[in-house]
């Protein structure tokens, strides 16, 4: 059995060359012939078939060893790549991520008998053709170790006699080196690899280290065999480095010196069982040079280290607060002094450190945006195909890192847009053209830094939005009254689209749109993570989402007010403004108190009767603070502002649970603890559209 550090090393290669695959049929299906592409597609096929084999996943196995074989044929000219190819190449595709699933436990177990019988159907109903070989492309893509460079294993009487007697029934007889990946975090796994791989065109009769070393991974930046066989060195170098993790193989003929009689010895199995053994554990060339290298660069760390790390940071980040504000009340009492200067001086370098260290942990927990870009080419094809259009899909920024946790939230909000995109935004080819269009739609994915937040754009150059029709559905979907729907403006109306239940469909509901759910979990989505997304339109030109993400959910910077004695925070990205007011500037509005601000009327809420504050100050000109979120905004009344801060976010636990208005709670530099407000519940129930109030 394989321990559960084994499984998951193959899980991540798994993925990895998953990836791969799916990367490499997509550029495949525009460009037919790319030989480098379809080299890579050959290598990860067998990589997963030697690793699943050996893992005991037969179903995996079987399945890239047919997809092997295809490839094999395709690389060597004897089968064209055609459309047909690929979309069974993709079911496969789909196939072994649901197989990686079963091995997870995250999916039920897969039959994978019918899309088998799919690829060996191309395999065997082609016409054999000349093969194209290739193997001495491959063998210059990869940067050999000069012969005056390696020590070569010696042989003894044992073997030279095997050897001799394989020489005299047609055999050819070869010294292999194989170098690995110094990184390799599985080398008894390839080295299992490479003599299976070794041993389907021959006999190995040495190995130097021997055998059981080899078996338990004990041996440095590679290793050597003594190989019988009747293929051909380039054809013996091709095999081998085809198999992931191996940098370089070298292949020496052996030949040895001529004797007038021979002697017999036994069949070359036998010799193969009992000859490595007793081979000498001996040194090559490359075990001083390997000393030389740089060592790995990379390791694998769970998940919830860094989270305890950034746990910790969080602690480091409170006491460093606390310390400023300490170092600030012994100045203001002692003066100035050189014990008040050296605590003053302390204070600003542990501050320093721990904004460096926050940083760098903040930085461990960053994953490229790739690692969620790269599921949309497929998709956008699949999508595409079924709808009859031509899109040409582009990604930027992949480059760009951001918080796994938002990684994790973001992904269906961009599934629901690009579709949208898809769907409602390109048009048809033919009405494209008649537009003085290109045929083939241009969909923008695209990820940048902008200040302290992370901005994705989805964009397309489709019909755009037309809000005459948007205000037309939302009046026959009783949204909003017709008098009402006049009186806002187009940026008001495009807001509509983010409502539950809305949608601009017209036909009957398909599994791309139509249940008007999209929109509304998009936003939903993304204001969760502190997040905004904004709409930009012109109607025949196209759509514009640009989302504001933060970096990190963690740690946030927050306006803090009072009130009574009760600090509390508002996470700075829902304040848009703050204002004093006096009592004469508030208006009612039936039962409701208004406010207007630059001829915009805003609901007022004093937060101290909503969470029952018998000691909030009740004074002739008030603190108010504007919040936000999505197209809602309420004007809140508060005692005093204290200032922006930076706080770490500190859940309420199991045991106060969900609390109506709070969001969570941070320790402040004297040790007591603020309470995040919910902005957004609070904006969702007490908030309301600008205009609303209008009449």
């Amino acid at each position: 059995m394989f321990s559960d550090i084994e499984i998951g090393v193959f899980i991540d290669e798994l993925e990895e060359k998953i990836q791969v695959i799916n990367d490499g049929l997509l550029v495949l299906e525009k460009d037919d012939g790319n030989q480098e592409i379809i080299q890579e597609i050959f290598r990860a096929a067998h990589t997963i078939k030697g690793s699943s084999g050996i893992m005991g996943y037969q179903n995996m196995a079987s399945l890239t060893h047919e997809m092997e074989n295809l490839f094999d044929k395709i690389r060597h000219g004897e089968i064209h790549v055609t459309s047909a190819m690929v979309n069974v190449l993709f079911e496969a595709l789909d196939a072994l991520k649901a197989l990686k699933d079963e091995v997870t436990g995250d999916g039920p177990a897969m039959d994978t008998s019918s899309v088998v019988a799919k690829i060996r159907e191309f395999v065997e109903g082609t016409i054999q053709e000349t093969a194209v070989a290739v193997e001495q492309q491959e063998a210059e893509a990869v940067p050999s170790v000069a012969i005056s460079e390696r020590s070569w294993m010696e042989i003894s009487e044992v073997e030279e006699t095997v050897i001799r007697e394989a020489e005299l029934r047609g055999f050819q007889s070869y010294r292999v080196a194989v170098d690995v990946d110094r990184d390799c975090q599985m080398k008894n796994v390839r080295a299992f690899l490479i003599f299976e791989t070794l041993q389907q065109i021959g006999e190995i009769i040495k190995s130097d280290p021997v055998a059981e070393d080899l078996q338990e991974g004990k041996y440095g930046a590679g290793f050597q065999v003594i190989l019988i066989t009747k293929e051909d060195a380039d054809r013996v170098k091709n095999l081998l480095i085809t198999i992931s993790e191996v940098s370089d193989a070298e292949i020496q003929p052996l030949v040895l010196q001529t004797q007038e009689t021979f002697v017999e010895g036994p069949k070359l199995k036998a010799v193969q069982q009992n000859a490595a053994p007793q081979v000498k554990e001996t040194t090559n060339g490359n075990g001083n040079h390997e000393s030389d290298k740089k060592a790995v660069k990379t390791v694998r760390v769970d998940v919830n280290k860094l989270d305890n790390l950034m746990n910790l940071v969080g602690e480091l980040v409170i006491d460093r607060t606390r310390l400023n504000r300490f170092a600030e009340i012994f100045e203001s009492k002692f003066g100035s002094d050189d014990l008040v200067e050296s605590i003053s001086e302390i204070s600003n370098h542990l501050g320093q450190v721990t904004g460096d260290l926050q940083e760098q942990i903040m930085k461990a927990r960053m994953l490229p945006v790739a690692q969620l870009f790269n599921r949309f080419p497929r998709m956008v094809r699949d999508t595409a195909q079924k709808l009859n259009k031509e899109i040409d899909f582009v990604v930027e920024g992949k480059e760009t890192e951001l918080d796994r946790n938002v990684i994790e939230v973001i992904g269906d909000p961009l599934i629901h847009l690009i579709r949208n995109a898809i769907d409602h935004g390109i048009e048809m080819p033919q009405e494209r053209l008649a537009a003085g269009k290109p045929s083939t739609g241009t969909l923008l994915l695209k990820a940048s830094y902008a200040e302290s937040h992370i901005v994705i754009t989805v964009k397309d150059d489709g019909k755009g939005i037309d809000v005459e029709h948007i205000r037309k559905k939302a009046v026959e979907m009783d949204f909003i009254d017709r008098e009402a729907v006049e009186r806002l403006s187009d940026r008001d109306v495009l807001q509509m689209i983010f409502k539950a239940g809305f949608s601009t469909k017209n036909d009957a509901v398909s599994d791309l749109s139509g249940r008007g759910v999209g929109m509304d979990v998009v936003r939903t989505a993304i204001e969760q993570i502190n997040g905004t997304v904004e709409l930009d339109t012109k109607l025949g030109e196209g759509t514009r989402f640009t989302i504001r993400l933060p970096l990190t959910l963690a740690i946030i910077r927050a306006l803090m007010v009072t009130l009574g004695k009760q600090v509390y925070a508002f996470p700075l990205t829902n304040v848009s403004e703050t204002l004093r007011i006096s009592q004469e500037e508030i208006r009612r509005v039936g039962n409701n108190e208004v406010i207007v601000v630059r001829d915009k009327i805003l609901p007022l809420a004093r937060l101290g009767r909503l969470f029952n504050c018998s000691d909030c100050a009740e004074d002739a000109k008030m603190f108010v603070v504007i919040l936000g979120s999505g197209d809602k905004q309420v004007a809140v009344v508060v005692d005093k502002l204290l200032g922006e801060q930076e706080i770490v976010i500190k859940s309420l636990g199991d045991y106060l649970g969900q609390l109506a208005g709070l969001s969570g709670a941070c320790i402040l530099g004297d040790g007591k603890v603020a309470l995040i407000v919910d902005v957004r519940g609070l904006v969702k129930n007490l908030g309301t559209e600008e205009t609303a109030y209008a009449s």
